[in-house]
């Protein structure tokens, strides 16, 4: 059997070239001889989706191959999403929304899939969906979790007003906001500094971290008005993603571009 390196090797091959019977019939040829639909999603689907996006912001593949990648990515986990193993209902719910993008709905899809297999209720609301609808939208679910995906730098400071107008309202006040992927996972202490409850790099870090931390815990709020924040440059080892085989690469710093639009005055 092929070992998951040569597997995802093989896989980006097939993604950068446009092969995409090739990299579905790799992906289920490798399910049907015992490797797990969510260890694929995690440990094959998930690391090229982040390559994809490293390779394109650092200029290493045009706009062409990206969208033509992250297409062919995103029908692979569709495949392996009605082929994972579920759990029992544990009666917890989830709402997910995302930034605009291809990777950032895929990455936000793989989060909802896998914990909806592990027997969460999830509502995948995806991008684009006005704040004043999100509220109305938690106030009838009453979810546990808020899940942030893949916001863009611009999208920051709106996350924030989000998180803002949830807590100023009053509405599922245990429910815990989780931030992952995108700019938070280039930005070292975005998730926290817009009042986010957790932060995860991936899927399977989200899992664990809503495991470990069931319940929320209110944070003090102490606005420090006129001051202007400029996020830091992420340390990458701490939010880099499990990545496998020889074409392992550390995500990129968040660029200057992206500190720029992060910034924002406190109210």
């Amino acid at each position: 059997m092929m070992k998951l390196a040569e597997i995802f090797a093989e896989y980006l091959g097939h993604l950068f070239s446009g092969r995409r019977q090739e990299a579905r019939e790799l992906i289920l040829t490798a399910q049907d001889r015992g490797m797990p639909a969510e260890e694929l999603l995690q440990k094959i689907v998930w690391p090229a989706m982040e390559q994809v996006q490293h390779l394109y912001r650092s200029d290493e593949i045009p706009l062409i191959v990206e969208h033509m990648a992250a297409r062919i990515n995103r029908v692979v986990a569709d495949q392996l999403q009605g082929l994972l193993a579920r759990q029992l209902k544990t009666g917890q719910r989830m709402v997910v929304v995302c930034g605009n993008g291809e990777n950032e709905e895929l990455g936000a899809q793989i989060t909802a899939d896998l914990f909806e297999a592990s027997g969460w209720t999830v509502w995948f609301l995806g991008a684009g969906v006005p704040n004043d609808e999100i509220l109305e939208f938690l106030s009838q679910s009453k979810p546990d979790v808020l899940c942030m995906f893949g916001t863009h730098p611009t999208g920051a400071p709106d996350a924030r007003r989000l998180i803002d107008l949830i807590r100023e309202v009053g509405i599922c006040q245990d429910m815990q906001i989780l931030a992952s992927g995108g700019v938070f996972n280039r930005a070292d202490g975005l998730a926290e500094e817009i009042g986010a409850d957790l932060f995860a790099a991936t899927a399977c870090d989200a899992l664990e971290a809503v495991r470990v931390h069931p319940t929320r815990v209110p944070k003090p709020d102490v606005p420090q008005p006129g001051r202007r924040r400029k996020r830091k440059k992420a340390q990458t080892a701490d939010v880099r993603p499990h990545r496998i085989g020889s074409l392992d690469e550390t995500l990129p710093d968040i660029a200057d571009s992206d500190a720029d639009a992060l910034e924002f005055d406190d109210a």
